[in-house]
């Protein structure tokens, strides 16, 4: 099953998002769970989000890789979905 994690940064935490980006990127790699991800950004330019797409067995596992996040660990998102997709084109 694939899920989608729509995610929205708080305001004025884009320094939180720079900190944490690496060791989101390591988690996104060790995972191998994403088949695919990038952020939002904002009218700026600048990151303001994150859309994750993850192959997983359930909606359990996806919100346990959505917790175990570097960025949520560190306080980054205002608001969390947690959306099952599915794939139709590409």
């Amino acid at each position: 099953m694939r899920y989608a994690l729509i995610c929205t940064d708080k305001a004025d935490h884009l320094e939180v998002r720079k900190a944490n980006r690496d060791a989101h990127l390591d988690h996104i790699r060790t995972s191998g769970v994403v088949e695919m991800a990038g952020p939002f950004l904002n009218d700026m330019g600048e990151m303001s989000g994150s859309l994750v797409v993850l192959e997983v067995g359930s909606k359990a596992e996806a919100e346990a890789w959505a917790a175990a996040d570097p960025y949520a660990k560190a306080g980054l998102f205002a608001k969390v979905r947690i959306e099952e997709w599915k794939k139709v084109i590409g």
